[in-house]
């Protein structure tokens, strides 16, 4: 029978992966049987109720729970799935494909570091690297390279939890570690819109 398709199963070209077993079909989980913290159920529904369509509510919903749990964890996306009437698949596939959502543990805290067109020339790859060595030994802190921030005007620069700062130079790495490890947001007047 190899080469035959049976539409209700599931088939792979290598054998190996096909398990030859019905595919389940894709559940919503039921929101009576889900966990959500009444807080992230508000906070979605009340995102929901800003689109024609709730699946536009994916994005901001899943960013929701990652600022609860840290991170889009297999119970968050549960979470979001049953207040939004969605399978847990859509929101992964959704999660996995923006990397502004982590899948993994990561820190509370964050600095991404846009090394893109704009910022490489402009010695990116330079303030990127002082600062993770400066932050080497942060707790909770996930430092990292991203792609494209679209803050060129100020480049280069980084996000630190969400404000955008720079234009940036190595030395300033030991003021933004400093900073976060007090609690404080790191060079005061030259985040995007401090005046």
């Amino acid at each position: 029978m190899s080469g035959e398709v049976r539409p209700e199963t599931t088939t792979h070209e290598d054998p190996a992966l096909d398990s030859g077993e019905l595919e389940q079909p894709a559940v919503v989980p039921d929101l009576a049987e889900i966990d959500v913290p009444k807080e992230l159920q508000a906070e979605i529904e009340e995102l929901i109720s800003r689109y024609p369509d709730r699946h536009s509510a994916a994005l901001p919903a899943l960013a929701a729970a990652q600022r609860l749990h840290g991170w889009c964890s297999p119970e968050a996306i549960d979470q979001v799935a049953a207040v939004m009437r969605v399978t847990p698949a859509y929101l992964s596939s959704v999660a996995t494909f923006y990397d502004m959502l982590n899948t993994e543990p990561v820190g509370r805290q964050y600095v991404w570091v846009c090394t893109s067109v704009a910022c490489m020339p402009r010695n990116a790859k330079a303030v990127y690297d002082a600062i993770k060595e400066a932050g080497a030994d942060l707790e909770d802190v996930h430092i990292r390279e991203f792609e494209c921030l679209g803050a060129c005007d100020m480049a280069p620069m980084a996000s630190v939890n969400g404000r955008f700062v720079g234009p940036l130079q190595p030395g300033d790495a030991e003021q933004i570690v400093e900073a976060l490890k007090r609690g404080e947001r790191p060079l005061p007047g030259r985040g995007l819109g401090d005046g």
